[in-house]
């Protein structure tokens, strides 16, 4: 009985945190962040509020997204679009709670979670949103045959069968746990109690697909042939120019959705972004979407105070190792690049948004057995700043290696005014603290992202985000068989514990094979390089409302309005 109260309470404290983001692969600049769940902008309903008549949204993304397809996607761009266009069986409230989207309710028994479509949910073209097309999405993401691989597809693996069939081992999907009993109702039977399942069918990955798709492989890269069953439609895509969403009238609920039109900019230069806030063409700046100049944040902080918000959030900015190229297929190698850094110096000198420095992967903001994970684990005994220590170590490793000149090094980011600096400022500790040159590259985001999936780099920046609140959504990333395992780390020992923390709901043995696991990535492994946990630094008008945040840092537009300005 004690166990079970352990797993109710929490399971209680993920609906209630729930999540509105893809934990995917960020793109945001160096000071990202959000609003904890809370309604940006201040209150969203008084009587004295007027509407303004013209419901036009205007924000910027700072990188154009890849795709559309929400079985492909995997950064924090094409979540915020994703999330305006489709719909989950589940969405994320503004208190944080998973809340009937598509499913109008549910039972849970043990690992069988059984969904209740609403009956009249349509598609943009007018045809049913079924359980079939929630079955045919998620046979996709799971597909061996689907090319590329979805990214994402482990995120399905909690479903029974889906590991296997993903890998070839099973070849019938009918065996996996997932059917569609009628056109409204669909059965899904899990491997091991998930006390965050609900939570994840709000994630894009998880998202039905309109199988008019079958026979298209091109259909997500042009707005005619994308039929969608969220707030808005894609209406307009001027590649590296704009994106405009329009208010969906076949959507369910389109009485509750008061924008008409949200109208995106692709610019990647902050300072632009920021100047078109200014002077009134945007109504919010900043993160996740967007970005602000690092070293306008101390000024528009006193300038705009009323405007301005910065929030910690359950993310991670990091650098990764290609642990299969040279040098840093040598451990000793990575862990001196490591320890020459100081990240003190790096958030109060260069990213100046507040964030806090990081020696582990999982952020603070996520739940452990008795507390946040982070309070319980503290990162500080992975390891410590060392500059000396790092000489040492580079040494020993180049002897191992045969070196008598280190290989040439490389670091790559992706286009953003923040990564550059931070960039820069790192190459320049690593020329100080450790005697080693370091080539800095700017690369547009999709070849970006193109490049780090395919190993084609030595030191690359990144970002991760939480799926959902616990441990899982960061560790799982590092397994052999994950999708976004973009750094070549293979450790069995390291996929036992990831297995071990599935398979059980005991919520303190959880808490120690996720403990096991960060130390086997960082302490014993340095396969990546920890920076720092990000905040959210955001400026909104005064007029807009109800943009929610979450305690991840995702953004949700689609209950947003505008007041008579």
């Amino acid at each position: 009985m004690k166990k079970n109260k352990s797993l109710l309470l929490l399971l209680t404290f993920v609906l209630a945190i729930g999540t509105l983001l893809s934990a995917c692969g960020s793109n945001d600049n160096a000071s990202s962040g959000g609003n904890n769940g809370t309604n940006t902008g201040g209150n969203t309903g008084e009587a004295t509020e007027t509407l303004a008549a013209d419901q036009t949204l205007r924000i910027n993304l700072s990188a154009e997204p890849p795709t559309f397809d929400p079985g492909q996607a995997q950064d924090s761009q094409a979540n915020t679009v994703l999330n305006l266009m489709y719909e989950g069986l589940t969405r994320i409230d503004d208190s944080g709670q998973a809340v009937p989207a598509a499913a109008e309710k549910w039972e849970v028994d043990g690992t069988k979670y059984t969904f209740h479509l609403r009956q009249g949910a349509t598609w943009s073209n007018g045809d049913p949103v079924t359980a079939e097309d929630f079955v045919f999405a998620w046979e996709r993401v799971l597909s061996p045959k689907t090319d590329p691989a979805p990214p994402y597809a482990y995120q399905l693996y909690y479903i029974k069968g889906a590991k296997e069939y993903n890998e070839g081992t099973l070849t019938d999907f009918n065996e996996v746990g997932v059917k569609a009993i009628d056109a409204n109702t669909l059965e899904v039977n899990l491997e091991a109690p998930t006390p965050y399942f609900l939570g994840l069918t709000s994630f894009y990955t998880f998202f039905p697909v309109h199988q008019s798709v079958k026979e298209d492989p091109k259909w997500a890269v042009n707005k005619d042939k994308m039929v969608v069953n969220g707030e808005f439609t894609l209406t307009t895509w001027d590649k590296g120019q704009t994106i405009e969403l329009t208010k969906n009238d076949k959507y369910w609920d389109k009485e509750s959705i008061k924008l008409n039109t949200i109208n995106m900019s692709l610019v990647e230069s902050g300072a632009t972004e920021l100047a078109s806030y200014k002077n009134g063409e945007l109504d919010r700046a900043g993160h996740p979407n967007g970005e602000i100049p690092t070293d306008q944040i101390p000024i528009v902080k006193n300038e705009l105070k009323d405007e301005f918000h910065v929030k910690g959030i359950a993310s991670t900015y990091y650098y990764q190792f290609n642990v299969t190229a040279k040098p840093f297929d040598n451990e000793k190698i990575r862990r001196a690049f490591a320890m020459s850094l100081s990240r003190q110096d790096l958030v109060e000198k260069v990213s100046l948004g507040g964030q806090i420095p990081a020696y582990g992967f999982v952020p603070p903001g996520i739940e452990g057995a008795d507390g946040e994970f982070r309070s319980e684990h503290a990162d500080s005994e992975y390891f410590q700043e060392n500059y000396d220590e790092a000489k040492k170590l580079l040494e020993e490793g180049m002897k191992e290696e045969g070196y008598t000149k280190l290989p040439e090094v490389t670091l790559i980011y992706n286009t953003s005014e923040g990564h550059k600096k931070v960039a820069l400022a790192i190459a320049d500790m690593w020329k100080n603290n450790l005697g080693v040159d370091v080539k800095t590259e700017n690369q547009e985001w999709g070849v970006f992202l193109s490049n780090r999936r395919n190993l084609d780099y030595q030191i690359a920046r990144a970002g991760w985000t939480a799926d959902y609140s616990d441990p899982m959504t960061f560790l799982d990333l590092w397994t052999s068989n994950s999708g976004n395992n973009d750094i070549g780390f293979k450790n069995a020992e390291y996929d036992k514990l990831i297995e071990e923390a599935k398979a059980t709901d005991d919520v303190k043995v959880r808490d120690e094979k996720f403990s096991q696991a960060e130390t086997l990535l960082v302490k014993d492994n340095m396969a990546i390089l920890p920076l720092y946990y990000y905040t959210n630094v955001s400026l909104v008008k005064p007029y807009l409302k109800n943009v929610v945040v979450d305690y991840s840092g995702a953004v949700d537009y689609s209950r947003a309005y505008l007041l008579e300005h």
